[in-house]
């Protein structure tokens, strides 16, 4: 799959608050990069890029702050309700996000590196040049238990929030290797270890 790149790439997935950043933290203690597909969504549509143009031409000035910055408030109730519009600001975010986990992966150094894309699953077609996917793995009771806490929301948004997502056999349909993160956050040390080791070799 990985033609260009001299290093394994992985594919770092998992479900809304399964623990995705617990295991990526995890692999940047043990020095290994991680490149995060969320900063990348934010870094192309900095001031400057050809990514808040393009946005800015689609939706009009109004989408942006008084600082020159994207307002993702305003813009995340726009497109929320609409569709259309969601499809719009994700034809000009995600190709720009693939190239710059693209690049990054080309040109980073390391033995092998990371890549955290939380929609793998619903965009692999554009990332068949990954050698490995590693999906974090929790049942959905333990997702709608973390989001209640960590989000603040009710359960029917939590479920809502769950919906949107690929369900937990689509994403472990396309696991090479799988942690289960259903107990405490201790125990991914060992896990994260292992996988290290077998990345290494």
């Amino acid at each position: 799959m990985n033609t260009q790149a001299r290093h394994v790439v992985i594919g770092l997935t998992g479900g809304i608050a399964s623990g995705k950043s617990a295991v990526a933290k995890r692999f940047e203690a043990l020095g290994i990069h991680v490149y995060d597909a969320d900063i990348a969504a934010r870094e192309v549509i900095e001031p400057g890029t050809d990514g808040l143009a393009a946005v800015v031409e689609a939706f009009g000035a109004d989408v942006l702050g008084t600082d020159g910055r994207l307002d993702r408030r305003a813009m995340r109730e726009r497109v929320f309700a609409n569709p259309e519009l969601r499809r719009t600001l994700e034809s000009i975010i995600h190709p720009r996000v693939r190239q710059w986990l693209r690049d990054k992966a080309l040109a980073d150094q390391g033995p092998y590196c990371v890549l955290a894309i939380p929609l793998l699953f619903e965009n692999l077609d554009h990332y068949r040049w990954i050698d490995r996917v590693l999906v974090v793995d929790v049942p959905e009771s333990t997702q709608i238990t973390r989001l209640l806490a960590r989000d603040d929301i009710d359960e029917t948004l939590a479920h809502r929030m769950l919906a949107q997502q690929a369900t937990r056999a689509e994403r472990l349909s396309i696991a090479n290797d799988v942690i289960d993160n259903s107990g405490n956050e201790a125990s991914l040390d060992a896990k994260v270890a292992e996988l290290h080791r077998k990345y290494l070799a």
